[in-house]
């Protein structure tokens, strides 16, 4: 495990750009079986890494997992025995594991009070619980032996709250923070945690939405370079695409500048009208238990 001054010494070799091989390396990622997750392990294993995926759609993940020819298992990330049960067949079958990429995530959109219950409580459940979840979990194991990674997946719009995002962006925000405080926790102890921030991506989060010019969405692969890159060189936040870094400005913009450019650039509509087949199609997918 090494001492505390062992430890340190490594974690400040990481925050440095030092290069982390990924060979061999035992990385699992939740929501594993579609859009960014499955960019991410396709590029993971280009590194030489092992992979393991994991999501709600057991034969979504069964098909990825043969694809790619990896392992993959079918994981609740709102449940506490399934999470756990998920890294306890990781750590028999591989012996350990590496990094987790808590990167299952729901984007609900539209007006606040049209919101049910049962959504409201998903969204928190998947966005934020079980990131909180999944770090506790696997911080124990990485703990006790002293190294690993977790990497927790938010969003611009934990950094740009917009209309139609409300609970999206409270719940993107509390990882933002989560994680960054807990990697002062844990960093001393050899455990990074690092947060990747990107920009509406091209995946089912999106579906049915009409985004601008000024916001175009990004593929998944952009994203999962970032996030292999954040591994390789323990970058603690990134924010995709790296011009989305203008967006830290907003949040000491004064509200009325922001209504401004809210209605003159589109922002104030975007998430609040929308296909409304597509989004009832992807809601109700994303929505199943």
């Amino acid at each position: 495990m090494g001492s505390p001054i062992q430890r340190m010494v490594s974690v400040k070799r990481g925050r440095t750009g030092r290069a982390i091989t990924l060979r061999d390396k035992v990385v699992v990622i939740t929501g594993g079986g579609r859009g960014i997750g499955l960019a991410t392990a396709e590029l993971l294993q280009e590194r030489g890494a092992k992979v393991v995926l994991g999501d709600i759609d057991e034969e979504v993940v069964g098909k990825a997992a043969a694809n790619l020819g990896c392992e993959g298992y079918p994981l609740d990330v709102t449940s506490d025995e399934s999470f756990a049960a998920f890294l306890d067949r990781v750590d028999k079958e591989f012996g350990r594991f590496d990094v987790l990429i808590n990167n299952a995530g729901i984007m609900p959109t539209g007006p606040f009070l049209e919101f049910s219950d049962s959504l409201i409580k998903r969204n928190f459940e998947i966005d934020l619980l079980a990131v909180v979840r999944g770090s506790r979990l696997a911080a124990r194991r990485m703990v006790e032996r002293g190294d690993g990674q977790i990497v927790n997946v938010a969003s611009v719009a934990g950094l740009v709250p917009l209309p139609g995002l409300s609970i999206y962006s409270a719940a993107k925000a509390g990882v933002i923070a989560f994680s960054e405080a807990l990697d002062g926790e844990l960093s001393m102890q050899g455990v990074r945690v690092l947060t990747v921030m990107p920009n509406f991506t091209k995946t089912g989060l999106i579906d049915g939405l009409q985004t601008t010019a000024l916001m175009p969405p990004i593929e998944p692969d952009d994203v999962a370079r970032q996030i292999v890159q954040s591994i390789e060189t323990n970058r603690d936040r990134v924010v995709i695409p790296r011009q989305s870094m203008a967006t830290l400005g907003w949040m000491v913009t004064p509200r009325f500048l922001k209504n401004i450019y809210g209605r003159r650039f589109g922002f104030d509509s975007m998430f609040m009208a929308y296909d409304q087949d597509k989004r009832s199609k992807y809601l109700e997918r994303v929505t199943r238990s």
